[in-house]
């Protein structure tokens, strides 16, 4: 065999093998790049001159058509960032941060949350996708399961927050988003949206009772443990009365999740 001559100890198999190789280090390649489209660089607290993307850097900015005929722009640079007030708890780089002032309305841990775009969103025919049962009938709490409406919330303290008016349901998914309180505040009252998977409704009851539907016969209780009762009215409201935004339900969740761990001043503390 002379000087050159691969097809001696090269078959087809081996040369399929090199192309896998190279087709899967391309592919993770392109899936690491992709993936640092939003978010990156990272913030330097040395300086704000220092960019931090690692490798392989970030991808150059790609626009996308969105079905209402806009256009979004990633990695967006100039994509406002929410307000926060925290500090760090030490002088060194790195150091965990606190809230400042309020910590339920800091914007920190458990409470930040992404700027959103301020619209509502929409089902598959451009109808409002998170509306209160008032405005659709074809939606209703289904028969032999609790219904609070009308009945007293509960603040993880035992004290009420509000009276529970209406229920508000994800028409594409067909569950229920909200619990529309109705909380006194000074004045009068004011209307706040409680997340479903916040709250724990109670209907008590053996388990013939359920099967029977005799359950709506019981005494139904509302209760939230991730804020006080005396908190309800703090909750961020909806600029409309029939619709949420992606950005307010961004502002609602991260407001029950501050209270997760800011809502008293034991929950910042360790356990043992």
């Amino acid at each position: 065999m002379g000087t050159g001559a691969l097809t001696g100890y090269i078959d087809v198999a081996q040369i399929v093998l090199y192309v896998f190789w190279g087709f899967f280090a391309a592919l993770i390649y392109y899936l690491h790049r992709e993936n640092k489209r939003e978010g990156y660089p990272l913030e330097n607290e040395r300086s704000k001159l220092i960019t931090v993307q690692g490798f392989p850097p970030v991808p150059k900015p790609k626009t996308f058509l969105l079905r209402d005929g806009t256009t979004f722009q990633a990695p967006n640079f100039a994509k406002p960032e929410p307000p926060y007030s925290a500090r760090p708890t030490a002088p060194w780089l790195g150091a965990p941060i606190e809230p400042v002032g309020d910590p339920m309305k800091a914007g920190v841990g458990p409470g930040s949350y992404a700027m959103r775009a301020d619209v509502p969103d929409l089902t598959f025919d451009g109808q409002p996708k998170i509306v209160p049962l008032r405005g659709d009938p074809d939606h209703e709490v289904a028969s032999g399961d609790p219904d609070p409406r009308g009945k007293p919330i509960l603040g993880a303290d035992g004290r009420v927050g509000g009276t529970v008016v209406d229920l508000w349901v994800d028409r594409s998914e067909a569950v229920f988003r909200y619990m529309e309180v109705e909380v006194p505040v000074p004045g009068g009252t004011k209307r706040v949206l409680v997340p479903m998977n916040f709250t724990r409704v109670n209907a008590p009851g053996g388990l013939w009772d359920f099967l029977t539907g005799r359950i709506k016969d019981r005494q139904v209780k509302v209760r939230v443990k991730s804020i006080l009762g005396s908190q309800f009215a703090d909750v961020p409201t909806t600029k409309h009365p029939d619709r949420v935004t992606l950005l307010e339900e961004e502002k609602i969740m991260a407001y029950f999740g501050a209270g997760t761990l800011y809502a008293t001043a034991q929950r910042q503390e360790p356990l043992i």
